[in-house]
């Protein structure tokens, strides 16, 4: 007589409808890091895959002078980070966390590598840009040749930021890997969303806010961990700690970007920082 209608047969209980959201919301909390990884592997493809070929092209027909070894490593390493962070997040949503585990000492060694050649990278790729605008005719520069050199000196410092912040993220996470898991692997995530600008900013469909504003790849990557972000306001009804530790540091680093951007002081600075005039 006591048995209401959640619990009697043939009334429509709500419980197996409850059941299977439960599963449903246990399965994306297992992939959900897999899925952000695969999403930051494919955008990379799309971003860098298209303009890698025609500079390699351009470099066979002679149009180009060849590119600094130390692109293709970086390019590599940055690769190698990646393929690392699915090959991690399947490993723990397989319930393989003890290869985990081991296999984490090679992010350890990967992040810091990245960092080197990214600071090596920069003024490198500034010195080859500003050769090839001295080569040009002036009708083969969009911008122009100074306003291109104002442009290029403007960037170093989101190069430099995401570089920053990259290191600070991972080091962040690597430290909290056995106390906080949570924030250890959100942290990863957003992490490698920072220098994704780099890609994103090549997919061409995309609006761009170059060369007067830096709004883009400061923007872009915030857009691109939205999925995880997302999600976890909807399963924790709060926002998790490690977008509070991101945010601690993109935003001052942000901040700084914007107002340095065309700044010139900043651009002189710059020139001399990367040893170009």
């Amino acid at each position: 007589m006591a048995t209401t209608a959640a619990e009697a047969p043939g009334t429509g209980s709500p419980q197996p409808i409850l059941e299977e959201r439960r599963t449903v919301a246990q399965l994306i909390d297992r992939w959900i890091y897999v899925i952000m990884a695969v999403w930051f592997i494919v955008t990379t493809m799309v971003g860098f895959i298209p303009t890698s070929i025609g500079k390699v092209m351009a470099v066979r027909a002679g149009v180009m002078p060849p590119l600094p070894v130390v692109l293709h490593v970086h390019a590599v390493l940055m690769g190698s980070w990646l393929l690392l962070l699915l090959t991690q997040t399947t490993l723990m949503a397989t319930g393989r966390r003890a290869f985990h585990i081991q296999l984490g000492v090679a992010g350890m060694v990967l992040a810091p590598a990245i960092v080197a050649t990214g600071f090596v990278l920069v003024p490198t790729m500034v010195s080859y840009n500003w050769a090839m605008i001295a080569a040009a005719p002036p009708e083969a520069l969009e911008w122009g040749a100074e306003r291109t050199r104002m442009f290029l000196s403007s960037l170093v410092a989101a190069q430099i930021s995401t570089g920053c912040l990259f290191f600070v993220l991972v080091a962040w996470a690597m430290l909290v890997r056995r106390s906080d898991a949570g924030t250890h692997k959100r942290l990863l995530i957003l992490a490698t969303a920072m220098p994704l600008a780099a890609a994103i900013d090549r997919i061409a469909w995309l609006p761009q806010s170059y060369p007067e504003s830096p709004l883009s790849p400061l923007g872009w990557p915030v857009v691109w961990f939205m999925p995880m972000f997302l999600w976890d306001l909807v399963r924790l009804r709060r926002v998790h700690r490690a977008y509070l530790v991101w945010a601690a540091f993109y935003v001052p680093a942000a901040f700084i970007v914007y107002m340095l951007w065309w700044s010139p002081g900043w651009i002189t600075a710059a020139q001399r920082l990367v040893g170009v005039s």
